[in-house]
């Protein structure tokens, strides 16, 4: 596959552009340029909503795919005029158009913590529970091995991956939204009054109808806070 705008990679959004050129990214030359950098790969992933390790490795194979043979300067010149022109028309505002949402103000210690976070749980391997594979009833959810004879437990070749503390996170991150706020439960409005928006971001409860949902997504909206599960 050919990769010439934005549009051509899976799982970038129209928002994802805007945010691509905070960090001077405006063009899809440039994005690949910055896939091969380390450093630039873990500031794509702290910035973009919705974008994690799999999907850049997705990425880095379709501009590998893509890679084009030796061609005059002339064609490639325009290849990139094109390129650079259809990334323009990205800009045009429209009514209702996206709107990125409000993102946290995090210390450098904490944005290196959550895209370190972000690579280990792509590397994560799926817990399943012991005989999974040999018996329907049991599903897949994890159970701990238990029996003197469960091959297993005791860690033998072969066997699945059991759950250890070796695969868990920065424990300075641990518990935050993926976005790096921290999350705080609501039932009412009144919850709202001490919510830091800065650092902090609601969720509203599973229990809340939709009446008082309304009210609380217009005042959150009203004090700048981000709501995760806003209805619309």
């Amino acid at each position: 596959m050919t990769v010439k705008t934005f549009a051509d990679l899976t799982g970038l959004k129209e928002g994802n552009i805007d945010e691509l050129k905070t960090i001077g990214i405006n063009n899809v030359d440039e994005l690949k340029a910055a896939l091969s950098d380390d450093a630039k790969v873990k500031e794509i992933i702290k910035t973009l909503s919705g974008v994690g390790p799999k999907t850049v490795e997705n990425w880095k194979a379709s501009f590998s795919e893509a890679a084009p043979a030796a061609e005059p300067k002339k064609k490639e010149s325009k290849k990139k005029a094109e390129a650079e022109t259809e990334v323009v028309e990205t800009e045009v505002v429209e009514a209702g158009a996206y709107k990125a949402k409000a993102k946290p103000e995090l210390s450098e210690e904490t944005t290196d913590a959550l895209a370190k976070r972000a690579m280990v749980s792509g590397r994560r391997p799926a817990f399943k529970r012991q005989e999974w594979f040999r018996y329907s009833k049991l599903g897949e959810k994890w159970r701990k091995p238990k029996g003197i004879h469960s091959k297993m437990k005791r860690c033998m070749k072969r066997r699945s991956p059991m759950v250890d503390i070796g695969y868990r996170g920065p424990v300075s991150v641990r518990n935050l939204h993926p976005s790096g706020f921290e999350e705080v439960l609501v039932y009412n409005v009144e919850g709202l009054e001490n919510i830091d928006p800065k650092v902090q971001a609601v969720r509203i409860g599973g229990t809340v109808g939709t009446k008082k949902r309304i009210a609380i997504e217009d005042r959150a909206a009203e004090l700048g806070i981000r709501v995760l599960n806003r209805m619309v």
